[in-house]
């Protein structure tokens, strides 16, 4: 019955944000190369599409990654995360919007569902700074809490362009799945050397860094991990 009342949450949010108007856009592609990863082979390389956008009704991300590991072992995981607005603030407020948000995680034999509260807030010097508070339908175990934050600050160094972007997802304990509690700071410096070159949209180089502590939930594994990163936007 929790599956199906989700299954019809997710519909509702993905029926608003079909009939919305879209207001911006972006496509990418990411390439990531790094030799530190935690739980199963150090070194990888991972393929990332990303589609973001606006719309009159809220927001919508969702991204696919492909994992090649050097020992030949794949793996492909996503997420869809929709957004639909239900209260919007005085644009000169540092609180702008309260939406009711969604995600569905998506890998090699499992699907979670993610269902809560999203804001959006005004801080000075991001071009975006949003929270989301979720209960954790997890496949196969039992449910559990997560607090997700997002953030994007550009800057400029010169006549360069720069964007320092990140997540952190916070989720907390299972006692009956004896998983801890665990937290993933993954952030992003890039320098947009499409600008430098004249394209029409951005190209970065720069280097992805992974701050995870207790991955997985698994008690006393912590990654450091430091990736060569290359993200066109089409």
């Amino acid at each position: 019955m929790k599956k199906i009342i989700l299954s019809l949450t997710f519909s509702l949010l993905c029926f608003g944000q079909a009939h919305a108007e879209t207001q911006w856009s972006s496509y990418s592609l990411t390439y990531l190369n790094g030799s530190d990863y935690e739980v199963g082979d150090p070194d990888r390389e991972v393929l990332t599409f990303e589609y973001a956008a606006g719309t009159s009704w809220g927001s919508l991300f969702t991204f696919f990654d492909r994992l090649e590991s050097s020992n030949g072992f794949t793996e492909t995981y996503g997420e869809f995360s929709p957004r639909v607005r239900m209260m919007s603030f005085d644009e000169g407020g540092f609180l702008q919007a309260i939406s009711a948000s969604g995600t569905i995680e998506v890998g090699q034999g499992f699907t979670h569902y993610l269902y809560g509260i999203g804001s959006d807030w005004s801080v000075p010097g991001f071009s975006y700074f949003n929270v989301d508070l979720y209960r954790r339908n997890n496949d196969g175990g039992e449910s559990n809490w997560q607090t997700t934050v997002v953030w994007g600050i550009p800057f400029a160094i010169g006549n360069s362009k720069w964007l320092y972007d990140g997540f952190m997802d916070w989720t907390s304990e299972v006692d009956d799945d004896n998983r801890a509690a665990s937290m993933n700071l993954t952030s992003q410096l890039k320098w947009d050397i499409g600008h430098h070159f004249g394209m029409s949209t951005p190209l970065y180089v720069g280097v992805e860094y992974v701050y995870w502590t207790n991955k997985f939930g698994i008690d006393g594994v912590d990654e450091r991990n430091a990736n060569l990163l290359v993200k066109w936007h089409l």
